[in-house]
C-alpha cells in the first residue's frame, strides 16, 4: 500500500475517515477522495474498501518504466471488486490517462471492475454526508427500528414517520441510521427534508 506524505505547503487535504464497511479508519488525500469513500462506505454491496491499495509497475511503449497507486479498492458481498481512479475531469492530464488505461487493462486480466470518477451528484452526497452523522451502530436501538419499520410499511413523511413512533429527538437518529443502512429508504436525489417520503421499500431510489 502507499503511504500518505503530509508536509508544510501541501495543496491537498488528506485524513482518514472512521468507516461503518470496515469499521476502522481508511485513508483519503483529498476532499474528492472522501467523498467517495463516503459513497463507498454508504454502498450495502461493498464489504471491504482499501485506499492506494496497491502499485502497477509496468514498461511504457518507449521503454520507459511507470508507476501508479489506484486511489481504492472495494470487494463486494458476491466477491468481486472495484478499483477506482478519483480525478476531476479537468484534472486528468495525458499522463493520468496513460495510467488510467494501464490500470484499467491490468484489472481486466484479473476480472476486476475498473472506474475513474470525479465529483458525485451534489445533492446526494449532501444527503449521505448528513446520513454520516448516524452511520455508527451506536444509533440503532432495535425497538425504535422495529416502530419506524412499522411506521414506514405504507410510504409516509419523515417527520410524520417520526412523530408517530415517539419524540422525534430520540426517534431521528434511529430513522437517519436506518437510512444510512438501506433498511428505510428515500429519494436522496432530492434535498432531504421533514416531508420527504420515507418507506421499507426502496422504489428506484
Amino acid at each position: 500500500m502507499r503511504g500518505f506524505p503530509s508536509y508544510k505547503g501541501q495543496r491537498h487535504y488528506n485524513g482518514r475517515w472512521w468507516t461503518a464497511t470496515t469499521g476502522g479508519l481508511v485513508d483519503y488525500e483529498s476532499w474528492l477522495e472522501r467523498d467517495r469513500l463516503i459513497l463507498l462506505d454508504f454502498d450495502p454491496d461493498v464489504v471491504g474498501i482499501a485506499s492506494q491499495p496497491f502499485w502497477l509497475f509496468w514498461t511504457t511503449a518507449e521503454g520507459k518504466a511507470r508507476s501508479h497507486a489506484p486511489d481504492y479498492f472495494a470487494r463486494r458481498a458476491d466477491g468481486s471488486a472495484l478499483v477506482l481512479d478519483v480525478r476531476a475531469a479537468d484534472r486528468i492530464k495525458p499522463r493520468d490517462r496513460v495510467a488510467f488505461d494501464a490500470t484499467r487493462k491490468a484489472c481486466e486480466a484479473l476480472g476486476w471492475d475498473y472506474d475513474v470518477v470525479g465529483s458525485p451528484p451534489q445533492t446526494l452526497l449532501a444527503n449521505v454526508r448528513w446520513l454520516t452523522g448516524y452511520r455508527h451502530p451506536r444509533h440503532h436501538l432495535d425497538d425504535v427500528a422495529a416502530a419506524l419499520c412499522t411506521a414506514f410499511a405504507a410510504p409516509a413523511g419523515l417527520l410524520d414517520g417520526a412523530d408517530e413512533v415517539g419524540d422525534p429527538i430520540a426517534v431521528l437518529p434511529v430513522l437517519f441510521h436506518l437510512l444510512w443502512r438501506r433498511e428505510l429508504h428515500t429519494d436522496l436525489d432530492q434535498p432531504l427534508h421533514p416531508e420527504s417520503i420515507v418507506t421499507v421499500e426502496a422504489v428506484g431510489w
